[in-house]
């Protein structure tokens, strides 16, 4: 057969010297059974709404103008003008929201069943920096629609901020571009969310995935399982498609979302009228309302000796463990994480101020 399409597999062939075998053998790496379980593959969802967030991010940067006096009106003509326009930027926005909540879930996932221990504690500080990011992502995001709460939201952020010990200042002058909001300030937001943020997750993620492929998949083991289940199954094509399953529901629910709930334009930022009420996106209510129960200063170092703990978990969960074998210490902190969040979560979204 010397037609067209024998022409063209020689060439790639000559050219991309893989077969199909050796391609199957570089990824059907065998998969722990437990994987099995949906709620165990959450590692994947935030990827996918990684990249529904930057396709949709690229469509809306050709209309979004990142300056004071065209940023609102911008976000108005694409969710009013442009032909479709409303629905990518839901699309968007709804991806984001599910975004902040599979990191956050994942995260939780992998405390809870010990998966950060040994040899995994890099895997676990790398999550750690992408879950930072995510968020980071949410907040710069939210601030370039210049929404009257948006930009005050930005605002009261950046001079909470500036109480950073030895930094602060440097922080917030980092963020606004000076000392006060200004015409500097949504570019910088936009440089950060639409370059900055992703370039770094980007590289998080590879590291991320690169260790897991190094150190393979935490193996949990089920009782009810043992005795039937083999250990492993193929990553292709059986794990494969249940990822792909999960990617098509994603984006049926990221559809159903934002056609159903579609994303309001709020008032345009007045910087001469300060709103009642300022409420920051509902995966920072935490924070908020933890600001609100201490001075500043205090809020800042303990979320700051938070935020260190929490990457610093794997080693002093395994200090524990060294001094007392089998302690499963981690598990009670992390029921009272979790109480604490949801606590402060639910009373931020029920108090007005």
């Amino acid at each position: 057969m010397n037609g067209p399409a024998a022409r063209l597999r020689n060439f790639l062939r000559e050219r991309l010297p893989v077969d199909g075998e050796q391609l199957r053998a570089l990824t059907n790496e065998p998969v722990p059974h437990h994987l099995k379980h949906w709620w165990f593959c959450l590692g994947g969802t935030p990827a996918y709404l990684f990249v529904v967030m930057i396709v949709t991010g690229i469509l809306l940067a050709f209309w979004y103008e990142a300056t004071p006096t065209r940023a609102w009106e911008s976000v108005r003509v694409i969710s009013e003008d442009v032909a479709y326009g409303w629905f990518l930027r839901s699309v968007h926005r709804w991806a984001a929201t599910l975004m902040v909540a599979a990191v956050v879930l994942h995260q939780m996932r992998v405390f809870f069943t010990g998966a950060y221990r040994r040899p995994r504690e890099l895997n676990w500080l790398i999550g750690m920096g992408l879950l930072v990011c995510t968020l980071m992502a949410g907040f710069t995001g939210y601030s370039l629609v210049y929404e009257q709460l948006s930009y005050w939201g930005a605002t009261v952020a950046a001079n909470l901020a500036d109480n950073v010990p030895v930094i602060g200042g440097l922080l917030k002058s980092f963020l606004l571009g000076g000392d006060d909001y200004n015409a500097h300030t949504l570019s910088r937001f936009f440089v950060l969310h639409g370059a900055i943020l992703p370039v770094t997750m980007i590289g998080l993620i590879a590291l991320h995935v690169t260790l897991i492929r190094l150190h393979g998949v935490a193996e949990m083991k089920f009782r009810r399982d043992e005795a039937t289940a083999p250990r492993f199954f193929n990553f292709f094509p059986d794990h494969l498609l249940t990822e792909l399953t999960i990617g098509l529901v994603l984006m049926i629910l990221l559809c159903v979302l934002a056609s159903i709930f579609p994303v309001p334009i709020g008032p345009r930022a007045d910087p001469l009228s300060t709103p009642e009420v300022i409420k920051p996106e509902w995966f920072f209510y935490v924070a908020f309302r933890w600001l609100k129960l201490w001075s500043e200063r205090a809020a800042f170092l303990s979320l700051g000796a938070i935020v260190v703990v929490m990457a610093a978990w794997p080693f002093i969960d395994g200090w524990i463990r060294r001094k007392r074998p089998g302690s499963e210490a981690s598990v009670f902190v992390g029921i009272v994480a979790v109480l604490a969040i949801l606590g402060l979560t639910v009373w931020e979204a029920l108090v007005a101020h």
